[in-house]
């Protein structure tokens, strides 16, 4: 029996609250031999002292060594087994902007990147170029077409887009053509298996028509393509955990994840205070709340890690508000780490915190990797979540006679 037919199985309606806090990107790593982790150079009083009233341990989203994308991560928090239920990022995309996406379309995203004279790619990002930039980029692409195939363009944010192929007999098994590298080309589009050998033969047909369309555009002068996929009709949050659930997230792939699991996904502001107004807004609404802070990662990946620090204080100062809307459960914690020494996602299992009235607090007096690693609950899979939240808020009924 797995987690999801085990909560299925034993969870409860009832009238307590949970608000998940996910900083993205929250794990960090010292600049120096020796010096502090982002976390650890921040000034955090308020996480602080909530540690010192809650549970606390390093939880793992994937397994051991293992460096997750942003969906399985997200889905272990949620109470998905990643390794089980796999998400395309391509799809994540599509629906976080709400494309109304088919069930055999096949959805990949999209990053327009800048290339040098010899092909090789010298930014991932294209400089982060604005939205309105991307969206005119879109509409370029859009003038492509292809026999058999319908095809849309949409854009997401600044550099990223949606790519969607809807026709008969698509396949989603394409390799990434995103590198994730500097230095080096984008990787040619290819099929992994024989079945997909079509669609990749579309793609790449489709690629060679935008980068002609791309090379006088500066700095977004070429493109690269990752996480094709197709909606995998995961199990729903409601239906399992019996909890009326709700997102609060800025990013399009973040609220794209939220609505495959079934949250209703809440409009918000940009900004951490206007999201807290979200939350206050709607607290009477929802028994679940999951509430996204995306800045950290951002900041993480751009190796600022001054910035990193920064946005942690920020979320610090806003904990007594969370508090002071009587959460019976609250869960702080990150989808993984996002080192500035790195610039990139790491494998470094996350700082956890549980606080509920009937959680046995540890001897963790600060909120850190270093002190959450010495927590109760220890290293342990980020799926055991769940679990626990819907224990403390007194979700679950006992197994077994």
């Amino acid at each position: 029996m797995d987690n999801l037919t085990l909560m299925r199985k034993l969870s409860i309606p009832a009238e307590t609250k949970i608000v998940m806090l996910v900083i993205d990107g929250l794990g960090g790593l010292p600049q120096e031999l020796g010096g502090p982790t982002e976390l650890e150079a921040a000034h955090t009083p308020n996480l602080d002292a909530l540690a010192a009233r809650s549970i606390c341990g390093l939880s793992v989203p994937v397994a051991a060594g293992i460096t997750p994308g942003s969906g399985p991560a997200h889905l272990a928090l949620f109470g998905y087994d990643p390794l089980r239920y796999e998400v395309g990022r391509g799809v994540l995309e599509a629906c976080g902007i709400g494309f109304d996406l088919g069930k055999d379309d096949v959805a990949a995203r999209g990053n327009f990147c800048t290339v040098d004279g010899e092909g090789r790619i010298t930014d991932r990002r294209a400089g982060r170029i604005p939205t309105e930039k991307g969206t005119e980029l879109c509409k370029l692409l859009r003038t492509i077409k292809l026999e058999g195939v319908e095809i849309f363009v949409e854009p997401v944010r600044e550099y990223r887009f949606v790519l969607v192929l809807r026709g008969e007999g698509l396949s989603a098994e394409i390799a990434d053509t995103d590198p994730q590298q500097l230095g080096v080309p984008p990787l040619p589009v290819k099929a992994l298996t024989p079945e997909a050998e079509g669609t990749a033969a579309l793609v790449e047909r489709w690629v060679e028509q935008a980068k002609a369309l791309l090379a006088d555009q500066h700095p977004a002068n070429m493109l690269v393509l990752r996480g094709f996929s197709k909606d995998p009709c995961l199990p729903k949050m409601g239906e399992i955990y019996k909890l009326k659930t709700a997102a609060i997230a800025t990013y399009p792939m973040y609220r794209g994840l939220a609505r495959l699991v079934g949250m209703d996904v809440l409009q918000t502001g940009e900004s951490l205070e206007e999201e807290l107004e979200t939350l206050e807004a709607h607290w009477a609404d929802y028994d679940f709340f999951y509430f996204h802070v995306k800045k950290t990662d951002s900041a993480g990946e751009d190796g600022d890690f001054e910035g990193k620090v920064s946005i942690i204080e920020h979320v610090d100062e806003l904990v007594p508000s969370f508090l002071e809307l009587g959460p019976d459960v609250l869960i702080v914690t990150g989808d993984h780490s996002t080192p500035a020494a790195l610039k990139s996602h790491s494998w470094h299992p996350l700082p956890t915190l549980l606080y509920s009235r009937y959680c046995r607090p540890d001897a963790v007096k600060r909120f850190s990797e270093g002190e959450c690693a010495q927590g109760a609950l220890g290293r342990f899979p980020a799926t055991d979540l769940m679990p626990l939240a819907m224990a403390n808020a007194l979700r679950l009924t006992k197994f077994g006679a």
